[in-house]
């Protein structure tokens, strides 16, 4: 007989993205698995799922809005909806585990699944949990976490330290140098800094280059900037005809990314910074300062405490990036230092390892 896994979560990439690696390392596992996706209506996982070739279903709910705001009135409907159509979901599916990554729809799944005593086990990214995570904590058997100290989120029984899950492309990253400056066009353009500020792009981190552009060309360095949409026609402007600064809005080949560079300036969300860890390079955090409880700050703290990298908050970072990138870019030592402390907290296999504890669960149930 066939084994049935439902996933719940998303919202955002740094939820998405792991869910559907984790689905990935589950089918290697067991070809014969059916997975089904639950998410939140209009959110990115309805588009994203169905590409990597996953169905899905979505529920009606949001957050509850941290300020007065006449979408609150909806929110208790949206609950209780929400929870009706999950029970729904999992009587008709008869899934044998419920996985939870994270993000609004995965509360009302995971807990519906508890309440039918279906296993359950949920993913934190973060090293701070999340809103949803720390409610379902008591009722879960499993949480897989990817940063120390996480007793203070869940019973410590229950943790199990996994990692993150990455993309393949860059969990077993095969480019050389000479390709990924290839594919650039950065052949003999000098040292080289990444920019990149989630698929959004980083407004503070744009803007410090902006500041900052005619010191990088006059220090010989090449730039690879991914601007995120809202800011590419202006970058563009900015970079003119410059050979040596690559203007995108979005980067699809981030393994050649990581490559090309030689010091990386990034956002500090959960996916992220475990890859950065996998690519092992010196990196500057600048956390995003309205990520929900601060989380992007405590993670990228979490590796500045490691020695792993280095942090400006985003109130001085317009001013202290940039200099700060081309100081590390003339100091070699510091850089090798930095990218073996990060690379000591790479975890490459973190989607088969959460597989694995799942496939527990449903072995369990079955047994």
């Amino acid at each position: 007989m066939h084994h049935k896994v439902i996933i719940s979560g998303g919202g955002t990439g740094g939820h998405v993205f792991p869910a559907i690696a984790i689905a990935h390392a589950l089918k290697k596992q067991d070809q014969e698995m059916e997975i089904l996706f639950i998410g939140a209506k209009g959110k990115m996982e309805m588009e994203k799922v169905p590409a990597a070739g996953y169905p899905i279903k979505g529920l009606w709910i949001s957050g509850f809005q941290r300020n007065m705001s006449i979408r609150n009135l909806m929110f208790p409907f949206k609950v209780v909806s929400s929870l009706i159509r999950a029970n729904n979901m999992i009587n008709d599916f008869k899934p044998d585990a419920v996985v939870g990554v994270g993000g609004y729809s995965s509360g009302p799944v995971v807990y519906m699944a508890s309440k039918k005593k279906i296993p359950t086990l949920i993913q934190e990214q973060n090293s701070y949990a999340g809103v949803t995570n720390k409610i379902l904590a008591p009722r879960v058997d499993k949480a897989c976490v990817a940063y120390d100290h996480m007793e203070r989120y869940f019973p410590a029984h229950k943790i199990i330290h996994t990692g993150n899950p990455v993309r393949d492309t860059i969990a077993n990253m095969q480019v050389s140098d000479a390709e990924s400056l290839e594919y650039f066009g950065l052949r003999d353009k000098g040292p080289t800094i990444l920019a990149i500020g989630g698929s959004l792009g980083a407004r503070t981190i744009n803007q410090s280059i902006v500041r900052y552009l005619d010191k990088i060309l006059d220090a010989g360095v090449s730039l690879i900037w991914q601007t995120g949409k809202p800011f590419f026609e202006e970058a563009k402007q900015v970079a003119g005809d410059h050979d040596r600064i690559k203007v995108f809005d979005f980067i699809d080949r981030m393994d050649h990314a990581y490559t090309a560079a030689d010091v990386i300036l990034s956002r500090a969300g959960a996916i992220a910074v475990s890859e950065l860890a996998i690519v092992g390079k010196a990196v500057i955090l600048v956390p995003y300062p309205y990520a929900a409880e601060d989380h992007q700050a405590k993670n990228a703290q979490a590796l500045v405490d490691k020695g792993a990298a280095l942090m400006f908050r985003d109130d001085e970072s317009t001013e202290k990036l940039i200099p700060a990138a081309l100081e590390l870019l003339s100091d070699s030592g510091r850089r090798q230092q930095l990218g073996a402390a990060i690379r000591q907290l790479a975890i490459t296999d973190a989607a088969d390892r959460i597989a694995a504890e799942v496939l527990d669960l449903v072995l369990r149930r079955s047994a």
